[in-house]
């Protein structure tokens, strides 16, 4: 990737409301010549959407999770994501290596639905489940360091 892509990314993953015009000042582009740049890297799938960052306690959803999970039969199908899909508390699935085969990022209201979501998972997929309860939040959602 080019340096001035890496700058527009850089720029981009720290406000991704930036203005074309702003985008083009701090970059030392022209305003058609970044917003060529944006499309482009939108294209080649770099650059692939632009959300708003939420607090979620203020959502009434204070209580964050991380649910590693393993299935009871190794010679299952490995299609865990796709039978948990549907639960929406679910906000990212990760493949990692290791003991467990995922770690669920979850968000609910309270100890109870949390409970009641870890049966609903272990019912889906079929896997044993491990909670880790986080406490705080110090910093998350950074851009990359590019």
């Amino acid at each position: 990737m080019e340096e001035i892509d890496r700058q527009i990314v850089t720029l981009l993953a720290s406000d991704g409301r930036m203005s074309f015009t702003e985008l083009a000042r701090r970059s030392g582009l022209s305003v058609s010549a970044a917003h060529q740049r944006v499309r482009r890297l939108e294209k080649r799938g770099v650059i692939r959407g632009y959300v708003a960052l939420i607090e979620p306690a203020d959502l009434g959803l204070p209580l964050t999770a991380f649910v590693s999970i393993k299935p009871f039969d190794a010679a299952a199908p490995d299609d865990a994501p796709q039978r948990l899909a549907h639960l929406a508390s679910i906000e990212a699935c990760h493949s990692v290596a290791g003991e467990e085969s995922y770690i669920l990022k979850v968000r609910v209201p309270s100890p109870a639905v949390l409970e009641d979501l870890l049966q609903q998972i272990r019912a889906a997929a079929g896997v044993s489940t491990r909670t880790t309860i986080v406490l705080s939040t110090p910093y998350e959602n950074r851009p990359p360091d590019l």
